[in-house]
């Protein structure tokens, strides 16, 4: 068994990143988080982000950003962004209908990753692929997700986000499957709740079976990174997401 850290998605707490980014990556360095995942950066350069970052004692565990930032010139303008901020994985969260409405359009898309993958191994970085709901609704027969990730190098980052795939109709038990069929791939994943009584309920109160998660993410899973994303709020989000990691803290003993 490994220890795995814990990193926060930033998009999580949007709203007071938007507000004052500074005060809001300080709050997550103090509920001991050791890093934070970015879904946008606030205006703010490489450099000021990479000494805030610092200053906190907080690493990077990621970035989402579009595919249209790691194709052509703009690849080269991606690295050196993330390179600056400390920031090996860059993952896409999101594909414009055209790369995902068949699956030869799947097949092609993963072809493009692995191009993608190959030109970032030398930064010491890696693509990856996050997903929503979608993945999980089949296409003629097979699921999109298994589509793509069994066309991809295994440099291209499997990043599952729980929640969302068990929001596409995959059992807890389904979401464990899917790390056994990729061994390897999950180089960072989504902690993320899903439960059918309680839209609002935190890592911990529902229906995922994290401790067999934990259990893969450490022994098959090739895991580096566990990153907290929480989209609905029971309580403000700050206070959501301290909680969800201590009830993370809870399970890991």
């Amino acid at each position: 068994m490994v220890k795995i850290p814990v990193a926060l998605q930033l998009y999580s707490v949007r709203d007071d990143c938007a507000r004052d980014i500074l005060g809001t990556l300080k709050a997550v360095a103090d509920m001991g988080y050791d890093g934070v995942e970015f879904a946008g950066y606030y205006g703010r350069s490489a450099d000021d982000l990479r000494k805030m970052l610092d200053d906190l004692g907080l690493k990077v565990a990621g970035t989402h950003i579009g595919i249209d930032t790691l194709l052509g010139d703009e690849l080269k303008k991606t690295v050196a962004f993330n390179k600056t901020i400390g920031n090996r994985f860059l993952i896409v969260p999101w594909l414009p209908d055209q790369y995902r409405d068949s699956k030869a359009a799947w097949l092609k898309t993963a072809r493009l990753m692995n191009e993608i993958a190959k030109k970032v191994k030398p930064e010491g970085m890696r693509v990856g692929y996050h997903n929503h709901i979608m993945e999980f609704q089949p296409i003629d027969g097979e699921m999109p997700w298994d589509i793509f990730f069994g066309a991809t190098v295994p440099d291209v980052v499997m990043q599952l986000d729980t929640g969302n795939a068990m929001y596409g109709k995959v059992s807890a038990d389904g979401v464990l499957q899917i790390m056994r069929r990729h061994p390897g791939l999950a180089a960072t994943v989504h902690l993320k709740e899903f439960s059918s009584k309680d839209e609002k309920a935190l890592i911990g109160e529902g229906e995922m079976k994290w401790k067999e998660f934990f259990k893969l993410c450490e022994t098959i899973g090739g895991t580096e990174w566990y990153i907290v994303e929480q989209e609905s709020y029971a309580y403000q989000p700050l206070e959501c997401v301290r909680r969800c990691l201590r009830n993370i803290r809870k399970m890991l003993r």
